[in-house]
């Protein structure tokens, strides 16, 4: 059979066995139903009345109240104009108004923790006109910045030792409200929750605690799951939050789709929203499907994806697209699978939005022998002055994000036999991350067969895994460690 992966711009075309397994997110397997357009605003406004473990926004705000709205950056939700993040707030400054609440003691806070700072077309298009035009040109929208000390607040610890150092925007609100998605994610089995306040809004140091290698190598970790160390530590620093600031925040999350439309909509208490909304968002995402084990797993990357164009050419940010499929698949990988992955591969850093990569190469091709050895430099990296000049004005990542995208990297070297870059423009990349180069999906195919998996393997190919919500494979007799 023939089938296209992506490949940078467009796509490559391979002839795999007529007996490969093709899966395409929300098309081999139905998504769950999602609410019609016409009744969106109907079932928002509802969850939005009807909060879990708290008060109603009717409640909470008055005349004099300060509010802070905390939605996600454009990796996550979807730019529709019914997606989840125009849809609710737009709701919910209604519910404030109605309350008494003032427009000008509101402020929008796009929650980009180490991501790089969103641009002002990028806020528009995560918002859309109205929001957008109602709070840009009043200095009302912001984008989090986990460097700007005059506005952060330190928390202390919580009872594990894990540093809490947050927004102090959020800290001094009245009233916090958190926009979020329960969409599937590597990092802890779901975006939204507690996670997005553990990550969104805070610091280095208290991402530090949790995105490292003694959390992601664990056996808790691969397979991706909701009770994994990482997501226990996400659910303690927003508690500890919480406790400090003496408010709970105000969760609306939305579960989704392969295409980032609302299956359901949660508001209240993360402690109870949360594991509520995973209920509903487990049939979507956790998907019984394989038969057997695969020996081979094949997909391809485009150059833009998820953070940001050349995260298909980036050798670091290739190999965590890599790890973040493993720990979404381990359940249907067997134990000396091979992964084979199509990407342009051509040496193009895109320094612009990850300025210090290249300089972590560089030092991984001089003192690592696994990608584990050079996370020592982690904080030499997140204290680099000029790297961070970038991250607060040029719109980079945080140099500490390039340490986190290392440990997850990792993630696919524990777990697979071998990984074949195909298609790769400058493959010398690949090879010293560790990866097999070849020039096609076919010869790499033939080169794993005679090397690790024997000559009738069993393959899954996965079309459309980048550009698709992703799901969280499983063996067809069923899933238990959701």
């Amino acid at each position: 059979m023939k089938v296209a992966f992506e490949y940078g711009h467009g796509l490559i075309e391979a002839t795999l066995p007529e007996d490969t397994d093709v899966f395409i997110p929300g098309e081999t397997v139905k998504d769950p139903d999602y609410i019609p357009e016409d009744r969106i605003e109907e079932e928002t406004l509802k969850s939005l009345r009807n909060p879990m473990g708290m008060e109603p926004l009717s409640s909470l705000g008055k005349k004099g109240s300060k509010v802070t709205i905390i939605f996600p950056d454009r990796v996550k939700g979807g730019e529709q104009e019914t997606s989840h993040r125009k849809v609710s707030i737009k709701l919910i400054l209604k519910e404030l108004y109605a309350a008494g609440v003032e427009k000008k003691d509101i402020l929008l806070i796009c929650s980009n923790g180490l991501h790089r700072k969103n641009t002002k077309e990028e806020i528009y298009g995560v918002l859309g006109e109205e929001l957008f035009n109602e709070f840009w040109y009043d200095n009302q929208i912001i984008n989090h910045d986990s460097e700007d000390y005059e506005h952060l607040i330190d928390l202390g610890k919580t009872s594990q030792g894990d540093p809490v150092i947050m927004n102090k925007y959020v800290y001094d609100a009245d009233i916090a409200i958190l926009i979020g998605h329960a969409q599937g994610n590597p990092y802890g089995g779901y975006s939204g929750g507690y996670k997005h306040c553990s990550t969104g809004i805070t610091h280095w140091r208290s991402i530090a605690s949790h995105h490292v290698p003694q959390v992601m190598h664990r056996s808790d970790f691969t397979p991706v799951n909701s009770h994994s160390l990482m997501r226990r530590k996400f659910d303690e620093i927003g508690q500890h939050m919480e406790e400090k600031m003496n408010k709970k925040f105000f969760c609306c999350d939305a579960v989704l789709d392969s295409k980032s439309r609302q299956i359901a909509i949660y508001s209240g208490y993360a402690g109870e929203m949360q594991k509520a909304s995973w209920q509903i968002a487990d049939e979507r995402t956790y998907v019984p499907y394989a038969k057997e084990k695969y020996d081979v797993m094949i997909f391809g990357m485009p150059q833009f994806f998820h953070y940001g164009d050349g995260m298909g050419t980036n050798p670091i940010m290739m190999m965590q697209a890599i790890s973040a499929q493993v720990v979404r698949h381990k359940r249907v990988m067997k134990d000396n699978c091979v992964i084979i992955c199509a990407s342009t591969c051509d040496g193009n850093f895109h320094e612009d939005l990850w300025p210090y990569t290249r300089e972590m190469y560089d030092l991984f091709q001089k003192y690592g022998n696994t990608l584990p050895d050079i996370n020592r430099f982690g904080e030499y990296f997140a204290t680099n002055e000029e790297y961070i000049r970038k991250y607060r004005y040029a719109n980079a990542f945080h140099p500490f994000h390039g340490f986190s995208m290392i440990s997850s990297a990792h993630i696919a070297e524990m777990n697979t036999a071998a990984i074949y870059i195909v298609g790769g423009q400058a493959p010398g990349f690949a090879r010293g991350m560790g990866m097999k180069t070849r020039n096609t999906i076919e010869e790499a195919l033939t080169d794993a067969k005679k090397k690790f998996v024997g000559q009738n393997p069993k393959i899954l190919a996965l079309p459309k895994t980048f550009k698709s919500s992703a799901v969280h494979l499983g063996m067809i007799s069923g899933i238990e460690d959701k």
